[in-house]
């Protein structure tokens, strides 16, 4: 996969909601909304992470990538696993991914990044892209 480019880290925004679900000022209700959807990506495209829920502390969280572009066609606004990402990054234009938190237990979620691959303006004009190696 290429770089990553545009990349919003969306940390201090989870910060201030989960310090907003402590101070009593958000509902957990609220704050644990996953829908049915994401649980199922999560299940089936997400990855596991060793970080513990912040709200119940009794699952890991998964991170769940989503794609959005208008060059991805029916794929766009699905989640994705990272090889198949990888391969969107090879083959089509440019494209966002969004990746988001959830657990399984207490249906927390929150957007943790989003950035940007694919093909972009320089390489669309005719000058071709250099790959770097992974590490």
């Amino acid at each position: 996969m290429r770089n990553p480019r545009q990349v919003v880290d969306y940390a201090l925004q989870r910060r201030a909601h989960l310090a907003d679900v402590a101070a009593g000022r958000t509902s957990t209700e609220d704050a644990c909304d996953a829908g049915a959807y994401l649980l199922q990506a999560a299940s089936y495209h997400g990855t596991a992470t060793p970080t513990p829920c912040p709200l119940c502390r009794r699952d890991e969280l998964v991170n769940v990538s989503w794609v959005f572009g208008d060059r991805l066609g029916p794929v766009s606004g699905s989640a994705r696993s990272a090889d198949e990402i990888a391969r969107l990054d090879d083959a089509a234009g440019e494209f966002t991914v969004h990746v988001v938190e959830v657990c399984r237990t207490c249906r927390w979620n929150h957007l943790v990044q989003s950035y940007v691959l694919g093909a972009d303006d320089a390489s669309r004009s005719g000058r071709r892209r250099r790959r770097t190696a992974s590490p």
